[in-house]
């Protein structure tokens, strides 16, 4: 599918955005786990969810799908179902990556793959402690990569876990695995990393404790199954506040979305840069504060982007390249190599696919100097099956004389498929075939 967007001298409105995905992927997978219904609003149906959904189906867990609204049956922790086939990821990292925690206290045995993107992607970060925890699991390349076969356990080992990487997926699959551990077990990361699966197994029932960057659990513990609202997803909303920021005449209003200081590294260095922007947290949804955000036109500038706040934004990264193609003089953006990693090499990518709209922009092992106030020129340009890589483009196709043209926009459908309507609604002047 091909997305084209043309210029757009005005971007006016107030918008909500679907449901976040981190906080889907976790409600379904606890709400498994736990005891009781779970009934889950504003669910993201995107493909990465809906992966985890029919992974969790095939073992045994009885989930309804409504109009609006997802129920989830627990089965209650170690219980279940081994799967008689092959469970598919499909593009999600999230879905491999945690599933391997919850399968390593599960005494059955499973094999998981995904697409060829997601078979490249490193699995060995997670995969070592859950061994450490006592699961068995097998891969390619000497257990780096899937597809991956597990062999749990029913009791697992607690562990003391200092990551190498600040990770929410590998904080989270320990965590999980720590479930079905008979003790304490804590993760310690060198930076903090988006926190909703503590603020869920909180919310959950299970007692969490955060000392500094690290986490702990103690094992055993009951869940409760609970309604979770799942607030609007930041990561997705970002893009239509980038927008905002550098149209000529903008202004965006989203609203009931997730404002998690774990996730909103993007208004910071927004702010930073000099955008107008303003806050407002209306309550709480799940454990997770909810709120307003508004951005407009501003004049914006360079910035250097680096240290611990990478990981509160590093999904917004591709996006804040286009603005810094934007900004007057340079943007740095260093400590990102986590980049390289995602459905494409997100660094070379971008730097691609922005170069031949006319912005300049050099790469580094870890990041991204970008040059900004070179005028964009709309171009075909290329999503390389990375949802945010294509999301991050049409933004960009915003500002850029002419039409832009977006191959592969079909990988949008991974995290936000209304997107193109949603973007057409802003600004009128694009649209998808």
């Amino acid at each position: 599918m091909e997305l084209k967007v043309c210029r757009a001298t005005r971007l006016e409105g107030t918008i909500t955005v679907p449901g976040d995905k981190s906080i889907s992927h976790r409600a379904l997978l606890l709400g498994s786990l736990a005891c009781g219904e779970t009934v889950i609003e504003n669910f993201l149906r995107g493909k990465d969810c809906l992966a985890t959904l029919r992974c969790l189906r095939q073992m045994g867990v009885k989930i309804e799908e409504e109009e609006d609204r997802v129920r989830v049956e627990g089965r209650g922790l170690g219980n279940l179902r081994e799967p008689e086939e092959v469970l598919d990821a499909g593009n999600s990292g999230t879905t491999m990556r945690l599933l391997l925690g919850v399968l390593a206290g599960n005494p059955i045995f499973a094999v998981l793959t995904g697409d060829a993107s997601l078979r490249r992607r490193p699995m060995d970060r997670v995969i070592l402690p859950l061994k450490l925890m006592g699961a068995e699991i097998w891969g390619r390349q000497e257990g780096k990569l899937a597809p991956l076969a597990i062999r749990g356990q029913r009791e697992l080992r607690p562990i003391e876990y200092t990551s190498p990487v600040a990770s929410a997926q590998v904080k989270s699959a320990i965590l999980l695995a720590g479930l079905y551990a008979e003790g304490e077990t804590s993760v310690t990361e060198p930076a903090l990393s988006r926190d909703h699966t503590e603020r869920m197994l909180s919310y959950f029932g299970v007692p969490v404790k955060r000392e500094g960057l690290t986490v702990r659990l103690r094992g055993r513990a009951l869940l409760q199954g609970r309604p979770v609202r799942v607030p609007g997803d930041f990561s997705a909303a970002a893009f239509f506040l980038a927008a905002a920021a550098i149209s000529p005449e903008g202004r965006v209003v989203v609203k009931e979305v997730g404002l998690n200081p774990t996730r909103t590294g993007l208004l910071e260095v927004l702010e930073a840069m000099g955008a107008r922007l303003a806050v407002e947290v209306t309550g709480e949804w799940a454990g997770e504060p909810v709120g307003n955000v508004t951005v407009e036109s501003s004049e914006l500038r360079g910035v250097e982007i680096g240290g611990e706040i990478i990981p509160r934004l590093i999904d917004e990264i591709p996006v804040l390249t286009v603005v810094a193609a934007c900004a007057a003089g340079k943007t740095v953006i260093r400590g990102a190599e986590e980049l390289r990693y995602k459905e494409s090499d997100r660094l070379a990518t971008m730097a691609l696919e922005l170069g031949r709209l006319g912005a300049k922009v050099e790469v580094l092992p870890d990041g991204l100097i970008i040059h900004g106030g070179h005028p964009l020129q709309g171009s075909r340009v290329q999503s390389h099956g990375d949802h945010r890589v294509a999301m991050a483009m049409a933004v960009a196709g915003l500002v850029a004389e002419g039409e832009t043209i977006i191959e592969g926009a079909e990988a949008i459908d991974v995290s936000f498929p209304n997107f193109p309507l949603l973007l057409a609604t802003l600004a009128g002047e694009a649209r998808g075939k």
